[in-house]
């Protein structure tokens, strides 16, 4: 076998396969026409989806990632090809998805010409990446590729990019088949401080208000059972942020809401009275955090996460435990006595009255007027038994759709969170179905961001993609309206959105659609959705003026929270 030469186009195919790679997704171009040209003898083993634009591949491998827990991959050509992923990149390095991105270049020989469509890829990327890498020659090839997997996999995942250069592709040399599960110098899970563990389970055996903050990083350490035995051993009320919804059911007894700007107002007033704070893979991030001076001060809190640079880069902690959640949440709980805290679990119940009545009831269950953006997102999660993938675009439609819909099942959020893309949503969707294909997965978006990356539909139409698109149309960029309206004086500067036909848009591409526009033909509406194979349009048209409330202003305390306007 060591005496095999082979291409490196066709060393990365066997390189992608031997890394478990079944589905990829990209766009050919000139620099990486070798690798499409191998890719075709692979096809069997190999699907490839065609997406429309370079980002819409990379935010199409995000949302893969996020429902399968296996790293995403997609393949690009040079200079524009290549310059277009950096927005997926850089989403997915601030919301930890794995990703394996590889770029075509130009040959060794014409590096640094200004050749056509030359770009310094790796220059670019290694800001926003994990690891950012240009291979040279075909006997590269297999040592890049196992060790990108490794990397973008490992620890705290995150994107990859391989800058692979024309002549690699070309030139040949053998492959011996493998993986790489160990590189000097790189730490993917620091050692956990035995120390650490016990002081985390004393103070938490102590408190008397204890809140526990649950992130991401319980989804990304298939924690979701530990998780649920270190609350309830102990009475733990548990909110999560925003892309942690789905690490622990809505209905639990225990959970007390989203957390944040716009999340739950129980949670973010407990928050500033608790005297214990136990984070769980969460960065303590501005959106969660409000007014930073005046967090939390009350508290003693512990910090669980897998990554060192996170302890103490917001927020000063008491107690760091370092490690693999799955881990150390399970010797944190070996050592939990058991408790309810039914008083402290008790005084929730006045906020989340309180807000029930001034913001849940009038959003999901209104009897007058326009569409709410709630009720239909609630009425979704309903109809579909609360077991479907909920996807978002970025917006009011993201906040209302995180507030509104209900979760049973793990690894069911895909959203941009700490970059905020807008156009996210239709590619991730996408993605999304071939991450679970056995699941549904439901998008919502707004009018705004459908516009963004409304040429994926191409993508829908010729892969059968079974997105089920739910446009919550409000004619406005609506996120940004609201601020408007709330800190510029009603000045709405280029917020209003003129809108095409987009039944006849989405029937171009043979995508069945329905516009609803009274709330007694939503169900009916959203049950055909449900039941109609492969894509679908259902298009809501949604009160205009609406507002996203609770809020948080920004630059506030976290538990001063608007509930009107």
């Amino acid at each position: 076998m060591k005496d095999i030469q082979i291409t490196g186009a066709e060393i990365l195919m066997r390189a992608l396969i031997d890394e478990g790679v079944e589905t990829l997704f990209g766009y050919p171009g000139g620099a990486i026409m070798p690798v499409y040209d191998a890719l075709y003898d692979y096809r069997d083993r190999l699907n490839h989806v065609l997406v429309r634009h370079e980002q819409a591949a990379t935010h199409a491998a995000e949302g893969y990632a996020r429902v399968s827990g296996r790293t995403g991959v997609c393949i690009v050509t040079s200079g524009p090809g290549a310059t277009n992923t950096v927005t997926g990149v850089a989403d997915a390095m601030v919301d930890s998805t794995p990703m394996v991105v590889i770029t075509g270049q130009v040959g060794v020989q014409m590096l640094g010409t200004d050749a056509f469509q030359e770009i310094d890829v790796v220059d670019i990327m290694q800001p926003i990446c994990k690891w950012a890498y240009q291979i040279r020659s075909a006997k590269d090839v297999a040592w890049a590729v196992h060790r990108a997997f490794y990397i973008a996999g490992s620890g705290r995942p995150g994107p990859v990019v391989l800058d692979f250069a024309k002549n690699a592709q070309i030139s040949k040399a053998p492959y011996e088949p493998g993986t790489i599960d160990f590189i000097r110098s790189y730490v993917p899970v620091p050692p956990t401080e035995p120390q650490s563990v016990v002081q985390a389970a004393e103070l938490i055996n102590t408190a008397k208000r204890p809140l526990v903050l649950v992130g991401q990083g319980v989804e990304l350490g298939h924690a979701q059972e530990e998780l649920k035995a270190f609350i309830e051993k102990a009475g733990l009320p548990a909110g999560c942020t925003l892309l942690g919804l789905s690490a622990l059911p809505t209905a639990h007894p225990l959970h007390v809401g989203m957390l944040g700007m716009h999340g739950s107002l129980g949670s973010n007033k407990k928050t500033q009275e608790c005297d214990v704070l136990i984070a769980v893979g969460m960065r303590f991030d501005d959106r969660i955090t409000g007014k930073l001076e005046t967090y939390a001060k009350q508290a003693k809190i512990i910090h669980f996460d897998i990554d060192p640079s996170e302890i103490n880069k917001n927020v000063r902690v008491d107690v760091a435990v370092l490690g693999d959640c799955k881990t150390t949440l399970a010797a944190v709980t070996e050592l939990l006595r058991e408790n309810r805290h039914e008083e402290w679990r008790e005084s929730f119940r006045q906020w989340d009255k309180q807000e029930q009545e001034v913001v849940i009831e009038p959003q999901i269950h209104p009897t007058e007027g326009p569409l709410r953006m709630g009720e239909v997102v609630r009425r979704v999660s309903e109809l579909s038994q609360h077991k479907a993938v909920m996807v978002t675009d970025v917006g009011q439609n993201q906040m209302m759709a995180a507030r509104y819909f209900c979760f049973t099942e793990k690894r069911s959020v895909v959203t941009s969170g700490g970059m905020g893309t807008m156009g996210y949503g239709l590619p991730a969707a996408i993605g999304a179905t071939f991450g679970a294909p056995d699941r549904t997965v439901c998008l919502f978006l707004g009018d705004g961001g459908l516009q963004m990356t409304i040429e994926e539909f191409g993508t829908i139409m010729e892969q059968g993609a079974p997105v089920k698109i739910i446009l919550l149309n409000n004619n406005y960029l609506g996120n940004v309206r609201q601020w408007q309206e709330l800190f510029f004086s009603h000045r709405y500067s280029f917020t209003p959105m003129m809108n095409p036909d987009y039944e006849k848009i989405a029937e171009a591409y043979r995508i069945p659609a329905v516009t609803v526009t009274d709330r007694k033909d939503l169900d009916e509406a959203i049950q055909k959705m449900l039941a109609t194979p492969g894509p679908f349009l259902l298009q809501a048209a949604v009160l205009e003026e609406d507002n996203v409330m609770p809020m948080c202003c920004p630059g506030h305390d976290v538990d001063d929270m608007m509930l009107t306007v």
